[in-house]
This record gives C-alpha cells, structure tokens and sequence, in this order.
C-alpha cells in the first residue's frame, strides 16, 4: 500500500501531545515543528488520524515542499509537483489557505492565485484537457510558507477537526474540542478519578472528557472531505476504521464529571451537546456558581476555562471571580486544578502561584495553562 507524509496541525504548545497520540496510534513521526506534527501513513493511516485523533486541527496530505522566493519559482515549484497522481480529471481544486512566515512572498490572495495556475497547466498537460469541469470530489489546498520554503499539502478533513459535530452552539467565549481534549491530556487525569469544571459554558471540557472515558472517538460523529476521494482512498478503509472505532467504545464505562455554570442557558446547551455527543449519562451538569465549588470526595481535578474578560466591562469583574474561584478550590485541599486563561492577574487574585505553567496560543490569543498541583493520591494495594 502507498506510503504518504502527513501533516497534523495543532495548537502552538500542545505539539508533544500530539506526537504521542500519532505514536500511539503507531505510525512513525517524521518532523515536529511549531504547530505542526508530520508523519509517516497509508491509506488507513488518512482514515485513523481523522477519526482517532483528538487534538489535530485537520489531516494533511504532504504533495512537496521547495523553495520560493519569487512568484515565477512558486510557479514552476507548484507545477512540477505530481498533482496528477492526486485530483483526478473531474476533481474540484483550489488553494483554500495560504500563510506566510518571513518569506518575501506574503500576499495570500497572489499566493493561491498562482498555485492554482500551475496546478492547471500541470493537469492541462498531463490529462491532454483545456478545461476542467471541476464537478466531481473537492481535493482543498493549503500551502504555508516559512523563511520562503512552501510545504504544499492536500487537506484530507474539509471542516476543521475541532468540529466534533456535537456542539451546534456554543456558549460565550467556547473553547474549542481540540484545545480542551489536549489540556485534558496534558494533565494526570483519568476516567476513575473525579473531574469538575465550575465554569463549564456549553461542556466542552467535561464531554471531552466523557469522550476519553467512554472511549469514544472524535471522528464518529461527522464527515470528511477525503471521504469522497475513492481514487486514492477506497471505502473500505473508511468503513474498517469505523468498525475499529465503534469495537473501542465502553458502554459500561463510569466516570464522576460534573460541570456547573451560572447561567442556566448555557447549561442547557450543555445537557444538549453531551446528548449528541453520547456521554450525557457520564456526566452531571448543574446551575451553580463558582463559591459553591465543593466535592466530599478527595484526590480531584478542576480543570476549566474561567472568563478573561476579553471586554473592557467585564475586566472590572475578574478580580472578585478569580478570588472566589481561590477560596473555593482552597477547601478542596487535595484536589489540584488546571485553568487556561490569558488574564494576566489570575495568580494573584487566585491566592496562588502555580507550580507549572505554559504557554499555549488559542488562536492568536496568547494564553497560559496554570497548574495547581495537589498531593498524589495512595497507591491502590494490589489484591493477590
């Protein structure tokens, strides 16, 4: 079976948590860069990474990469690549994204306007063919440019990955699936230890979460573009990953996730997402502020993403929630927390510095991820 290079855009900051969901998934990791994973796969390998992985932003696959520091070089660069062992005749092609990083050639709009003319005369050339109908399977194109080399790669999922297909609506201020399963992952939880987030929206992190628990892939829920792509991908592989993915699933699985908001609206979104999501029964959301924080049990995580403030108006009210949110974890005393948020004040106002912290970019926000590291809890004596 062919091999390809794919590549696995990710969130600035979270790069080794998804090397280590590739390796596991067992494929060889060829380049880690700001951003971005590469790696090693087949057909299949197209097919799992779109339904297994949790924290890429979509699935790339590598067409080349080459230098270009002028516009006739993107050119002749973007034409000598073999596009036709990739969209065929009837294929619907275009560059859908173009970004640039110290190159001399930064326009977009020029950049995907000029690939798109060399795929053309490529295809022209090699299909014998004028014109192109462009009325069969989508193949979209990115290409990223640093210091003038262009990685040129054909996108595999169409809509980007965080779009899990079961949150419809978002409340305020979402954080997205993938960012929340990579933050989730970053920490030691797991599906027998407890988990609460006190400021939860529309349960993003909590149905994550249940998702990890219940063993329930990302991909399930939706579609990719690359479906369509029978000449490089046939169903069969599709249908096989599936089949792996639904084998996975614990339907006996138990978890102790709670999630609570003020706002009795998002709540309901939440109750709704988890729904779609297929973890509604993992997981206990209620209308409760963020001073009612409070668990009998011991040894839990708080993992959330609290407000920033991102409006002027509401600044005025963060020192009063990061101190409440402070006072209540306090009494939790063996529980630790995890919190993303870009407010710059929120150690002070929490009552605590923390004992690691990263930085992580949430699109162009720059955020930190602030951990308040609790006792380990005993081990379990092992039962002869």
């Amino acid at each position: 079976m062919k091999r390809y290079e794919l590549i696995a855009p990710c969130h600035f900051g979270l790069e080794a948590v998804l090397k280590r969901e590739i390796i596991e998934l067992g494929y060889e990791i060829t380049e880690v860069e700001d951003g971005r994973v590469s790696f090693l796969g087949d057909a299949d390998a197209v097919c799992r990474a779109n339904i297994f992985l949790r924290t890429a932003e979509r699935v790339l696959l590598k067409a080349g990469s080459f230098r270009a520091a002028t516009f006739e070089e993107l050119f002749d660069q973007t034409r000598s690549l073999p596009w036709e062992e990739y969209i065929p005749k009837n294929g619907k092609f275009w560059v859908t994204k173009a970004a640039s990083v110290k190159s001399k050639l930064f326009s977009p709009s020029d950049i995907q306007s000029i690939m798109k003319k060399a795929m053309v005369k490529r295809l022209q050339e090699r299909y014998h063919m004028e014109w192109f109908p462009e009325d069969g399977p989508s193949y979209p194109i990115r290409v990223f440019l640093k210091k003038d080399v262009a990685t040129v790669g054909i996108d595999t999922s169409g809509v980007s990955l965080h779009k899990r297909g079961y949150r419809e609506v978002a409340g305020k201020a979402p954080i997205t699936e993938t960012l929340a399963a990579a933050l989730i992952m970053l920490t030691p939880w797991r599906k027998d230890r407890i988990l609460v987030d006190p400021f939860c929206g529309s349960g993003t992190f909590p149905i994550e979460a249940a998702m990890i628990a219940a063993g329930i892939a990302p991909g399930m829920n939706r579609s990719f573009v690359s479906e369509d792509w029978t000449n490089l991908l046939e169903k069969r592989h599709w249908y096989n990953v599936v089949e792996e993915a639904n084998d996975l699933i614990r339907d006996d699985a138990e978890a102790d996730i709670q999630g609570y908001d003020i706002d009795p609206s998002v709540i309901k979104v939440a109750r709704r997402n988890a729904r779609e999501a297929g973890v509604d029964h993992l997981i206990h959301f209620q209308e409760r502020d963020v001073r009612e924080l409070r668990h009998p049990k011991k040894f839990g995580f708080v993992i959330t993403n609290p407000p920033y403030g991102e409006r002027l108006e509401d600044k005025n009210d963060l020192p009063a929630l990061y101190g409440a949110f402070g006072e209540s974890f306090r009494k939790l005393d063996s529980w630790s927390a995890y919190m993303i948020t870009s407010y710059e004040d929120a150690e002070r106002y929490f009552g605590r510095k923390a004992d690691k912290n990263r930085k992580i970019y949430n699109g162009m926000l720059k955020t930190y991820f602030y951990q308040f590291l609790g006792p380990k809890p005993p081990r379990k004596k092992r039962s002869d």
